[in-house]
């Protein structure tokens, strides 16, 4: 029997990843999600590099943005582009869906 024990921490709204963490949990380097912000895939919450804060939601665009960078060899620059575009497909999406009409048509 596997007496492996996964600790972990609720990320909400609230602003708790540091720079590091939201790095760790993407799998990456620090400097790629500078990068991340750069490129405005990320907004910068902080002056400085180490009181740079992540909430939830920030960390559901980075894995995306990873996700799309490994999945189609993208830059990060690419990789923006592409995120915004389905963020308004997505937006889209929601304006029929509240029109009554079938999204996926």
């Amino acid at each position: 029997m596997n007496d492996d024990v996964l600790m972990g921490s609720l990320v909400g709204q609230e602003e708790v990843l540091t720079v590091e963490e939201l790095a760790r949990a993407c799998h990456a380097e620090v400097r790629w999600v500078a990068e991340l912000i750069e490129v405005g895939i990320l907004a910068q919450r902080g002056h400085d590099q180490a009181s740079w804060r992540f909430c939830a939601a920030d960390l559901v665009c980075a894995r995306r943005a990873a996700r799309l960078q490994r999945d189609f060899e993208a830059s990060i620059e690419t990789v923006a582009v592409m995120l915004d575009l389905l963020n308004e497909i997505d937006r889209l999406r929601g304006r029929l869906r509240r029109a009554g009409l079938d999204a996926d048509v």
